[in-house]
């Protein structure tokens, strides 16, 4: 008996008037998950189209997992150095419980140093996904519709944002947050006009901050602190890494954000199958790089006046959030002028967030945020002028 004959046989169960009839949703999600739902339009008004809500969240998800593998490489990687350092050969809590005898530790070994990352990035997904899959199959049983397949974008994109040793009930917090708060309240998915897993993020950052912002969390080793090159970079300081190395992501961060060529690969991906609107990422960039120049010649003694734009395009979140979360068709600009605007005020405000503000060096999460709010602001000025052009011609 094949696995489509079990759901079958299940369906009644769940269906309505079935015993499990309140884990509709649960049944639903997992159903269409592993099959093509078999219900089809039939009427001549419907567009039809190959590209759905299902493979435009699974196309992003199966992207996010470039950043996903080279930043559990670096993970693990400074980890692994910073072990050597102080001379552990061995981890003596329950992760090395789990992977003492598969790896040496070695920060020369690939292998060594995946696994070792992957340690940190799985467990850390593993109670992301379910705990915000709970609320999102508890409020679609209350409301009686299907669970869709946009959390899992937005637990594996929440996950990428975290430092490696968040502790694992607090990334549940996290992400239960802004799953109820940032989405569900509002009515799901296609309702909420702010990024899910940045809410989720925002509410860690100023309800935790020690663990999401200070020097111990981004190296994944008890007793070992060191600071991002960002946070160097904030204080004055030598940013402890040359332009290629912050590139490539040789430096501590958080899970996904380090490698800019990981993440650049995942934006052409999304480009070319035409899944994210490349105008969004265009005008963050275009916002950033004309804000950091005119800053740059600007007297001041704050350090990060003198910061170039190359160097904000490879520090912090700013390419994971433009690739990423900047581009999330939800909480977006829809039009294609809208898009740039979006696009140049987020890379604006994050480089005026990390110049301006020498208490918060990461401006990113902030700066996409403040243009969710303003995104149906912008396409409402977009669409008008349209109107206004076409009367006129009229």
């Amino acid at each position: 008996m094949g696995l489509r004959s079990v759901l079958d046989d299940l369906a009644p169960q769940f269906e309505k008037g079935g015993k499990y009839e309140w884990l509709y949703p649960a049944y639903e999600a997992i159903d269409t998950a592993l099959y093509t739902p078999g219900k089809t339009t039939a009427g001549g008004s419907h567009v039809r189209d190959n590209l759905n809500l299902k493979r435009i969240m699974i196309t992003v998800w199966l992207c996010a997992f470039i950043p996903v593998f080279v930043g559990s490489y670096f993970v693990g990687f400074n980890a692994n150095e910073a072990m050597q350092s102080m001379g552990l050969s061995s981890l003596d809590n329950w992760r090395g419980v789990l992977i003492n005898g598969l790896v040496s530790y070695d920060p020369n070994s690939i292998w060594d140093c995946l696994v070792h990352g992957l340690a940190y990035f799985i467990p850390l997904y593993i109670t992301v996904f379910l705990a915000g899959i709970f609320f999102e199959i508890w409020f679609a049983s209350k409301r009686g519709h299907e669970v869709n397949e946009g959390y899992f974008v937005t637990s594996i994109l929440f996950t990428l944002t975290l430092p490696p040793s968040i502790p694992l009930w607090m990334a549940a917090v996290g992400v239960a947050f802004g799953v109820v708060i940032a989405k569900e309240v509002f009515g799901g998915t296609g309702k909420n006009f702010l990024n899910p897993a940045l809410t989720g993020r925002a509410f860690l950052y100023f309800a935790y901050p020690a663990q999401m912002s200070g020097d111990a969390v981004w190296v994944a080793v008890d007793g070992y602190t060191k600071a991002t090159p960002l946070g160097n970079a904030a204080l004055g300081e030598p940013y402890g890494v040359d332009w290629m190395q912050a590139f490539l992501g040789v430096m501590p961060g958080s899970l996904g954000e380090t490698s800019t060529l990981a993440i650049l690969i995942a934006g052409v991906l999304l480009c070319a199958s035409r899944i994210a609107s490349w105008r969004v990422m265009a005008g963050v960039f275009v916002g950033m790089a004309v804000t950091a120049s005119v800053l740059n010649v600007i007297p001041s003694s704050n350090p990060m006046f003198d910061m170039p734009f190359w160097w904000h395009l490879v520090l912090g979140g700013f390419a994971f959030g433009a690739i990423f979360m900047a581009t999330d068709p939800v909480s977006a600009a829809m039009t294609d002028k809208g898009r740039w605007y979006y696009g140049m005020l987020i890379g604006f405000m994050c480089v005026l967030i990390r110049v301006v503000n020498p208490a918060f060096p990461e401006g990113m999460m902030l700066a996409i945020l403040f243009g969710n709010l303003f995104a149906p602001l912008m396409d409402h000025f977009v669409v008008q002028s349209n109107i206004k052009r076409r009367l006129a011609r009229g």
